[in-house]
């Protein structure tokens, strides 16, 4: 499973390929996934101002680490990356 193309809270700056609306920050088209930073951003992805852009669009799903990472995820500092 990839990591969805979202809207993401606004928190500043929108990530790049985002425009703002609202609270919100939503994807532009060709956009990749962002995600809210906390520490430094996972592998595969880099830091766009108060977030996290995946490299590319097919990229695994990431999710914030809250102690260890669930059954078929692997930890990547602050984030846990899903395996497949």
């Amino acid at each position: 499973m990839s990591m969805p193309v979202m809207p993401v809270a606004k928190n500043g700056s929108c990530p790049t390929g985002y425009r703002p609306s609202g609270n919100m920050c939503i994807p532009n088209a060709g956009a990749k996934p962002a995600i809210a930073k906390n520490g430094s951003c996972p592998t595969g992805w880099r830091s766009s101002g108060k977030y996290c852009v995946a490299n590319k669009v097919d990229t695994p799903v990431v999710i914030p680490k809250s102690g260890s990472c669930p059954s078929g995820y692997r930890s990547s500092g602050n984030y846990c990356i899903s395996n497949k």
